[in-house]
């Protein structure tokens, strides 16, 4: 079978416009998809250069294959079932800026280029005041992206019209207004200037996003009959939903210049993005983030498998309907219709969304996706809410390490969370686990043991867990 590049398959090529950090699968399967379609259907005519956000990454991956990858996107489609698999040729090559960081400044240098976009997880939009300017590449996505904003404001003497349209894809709320206040304060510390500030103020935009969009990934169940049909060998295939929501707060002149409605793709240019992102977050990520753990230590591998399970099944209807769900002030039918079209995109027959993949960056995505609800459902009810909460114990308990069976358990977070949990389990103390990691103030930018109750029981789920085991545990808070 032939290796997939461009030599070997028909693809096209279009002028760099886009600036992408992260190589990943999602943006993969989601925003090239969506610049895939743009290109076919409305004439944008625009590639992505990829630029890798951390210093090991999947770019010579990426290279190797000339940016090309192919998207399988499975579901329901009006009651239909799709399974189409597309070639995707819109990123034109891949950037290491660790090993590549002149050719990563001569970006800015390209007077086309006019869009940035990222996805860098919840951790990467962070003020690092260890960054400097002449590093080569700063540490953190906003210190690099304010260097190439910086060198793009001196290449074109600050022209009004060579700024970037910045769409980050972050999962948190006002990911825009975040990064924005994260590159101003580059600006102050590294001492760049009013001129610059200003042209970054006026030229550029920073909008706030909203991506919705499931993407487990590599379908290695299904890759060989994929491989069959497609008759080139590659390594980047992803697999994702059919359904796409990506709303951007900003102004309508934007879909001018990045014309996704001329495609027919659910992109959504509103003046605010708050109520998109908050039933999102709360009833789709929330969800996921609490169900992984749980259902993995109960001994289930997939969303679909825990979903339809009739223990962890229950759990995670408990925590979208009984908790998640009160803490939203939408209408309350226009709530459940949204929570149960979640609930079949969970049940996908093609998707196989393994929950190990949910898990990296469990605590940070525990902070912003179910904290804010936990703290809410306290408020209006007086109580904590037991599934949430469980959900949490879970976390702890997988970053505990060990194995599942024979399968060795490696959590994916920042290190200084592992060697936190590896440490705080290693004391053979369960209280002090919980008090530890509700204490971690780095985590959560407080100190979880002032919230009543919150500690001891996360400290009685513990227990049980280690006890009695995840299911007979999820098995004393279900009806």
């Amino acid at each position: 079978m032939k290796t997939l590049n461009r030599q070997n398959v028909q693809a096209n090529t279009y002028p760099e416009r886009i600036i992408q950090f992260g190589e990943g699968n999602f943006l993969r399967a989601f925003v090239d998809w969506i610049v895939f379609n743009m290109n076919q259907k409305a004439g944008f005519n625009s590639s992505v250069v990829v630029v890798q956000p951390i210093d090991k990454g999947m770019v010579d991956m990426l290279n190797a294959q000339d940016g090309l990858y192919h998207v399988n996107l499975q579901g329901l489609d009006e009651g239909k079932e799709v399974d189409s698999i597309q070639l995707i040729d819109v990123i034109s090559r891949g950037l290491n800026p660790y090993t590549q960081f002149d050719e990563y400044l001569k970006l800015a240098e390209n007077p086309e280029m006019r869009f940035v976009i990222s996805n860098t997880t919840e951790a990467g939009i962070a003020f690092d005041s260890s960054c400097k300017l002449e590093d080569k590449p700063a540490k953190s996505y906003p210190g690099k992206l304010t260097q190439l904003l910086y060198h793009r404001f001196k290449t074109f003497n600050g022209a009004a019209d060579k700024g970037f349209h910045i769409m980050p894809c972050e999962l948190i709320f006002h990911n825009g207004v975040e990064l924005k206040k994260c590159i101003e304060q580059y600006i102050e510390l590294w001492q760049l200037g009013a001129d610059f500030k200003n042209w970054f103020e006026t030229a550029c935009g920073v909008y706030p996003t909203l991506v919705d969009r499931i993407v487990p990934g590599y379908p290695k169940d299904t890759i060989d009959q994929i491989l069959e049909k497609v008759q080139v060998e590659d390594k980047l295939v992803v697999k994702g939903e059919i359904f796409h929501l990506w709303v951007i707060e900003a102004p309508a002149s934007l879909a001018a210049e990045f014309p996704a409605d001329k495609a027919g793709l659910n992109v959504l240019f509103v003046p605010s993005e708050k109520p998109y992102h908050e039933r999102k977050v709360t009833l789709l990520n929330g969800p996921h983030t609490v169900l992984s753990p749980v259902g993995y230590l109960s001994g289930l591998d997939t969303v679909r498998e825990i979903v339809e399970d009739e223990v962890t099944g229950k759990f995670v209807r408990k925590v979208m309907f009984e908790e998640l769900l009160s803490t939203l002030d939408l209408p309350q039918a226009e709530l459940e219709a949204f929570a149960n079209a979640v609930l079949d995109r969970f049940r996908n027959p093609f998707v196989k969304h393994f929950v190990t993949s949910i898990m990296l960056n469990s605590f940070p995505k525990f902070k912003t996706r179910d904290l804010p609800g936990l703290k809410i459902y306290m408020e209006r009810k007086g109580v904590l809410p037991e599934g949430i909460v469980l959900g949490l114990a879970g976390i702890i308990a997988y970053y505990k390490g060990g194995k599942r069976g024979d399968v060795e358990i490696v959590p994916n977070d920042d290190a200084a969370i592992v060697d936190l949990l590896k440490n705080l389990w290693a004391t053979g103390s369960i209280q002090k686990v919980a008090e530890g990691v509700m204490g971690a103030e780095f985590i959560w930018g407080e100190d979880l043991n002032k919230v009543p109750g919150l500690t001891s029981k996360v400290a009685q789920f513990l227990a049980s867990i280690e006890e009695k085991g995840m299911l007979a545990t999820v098995k004393t808070i279900v009806r």
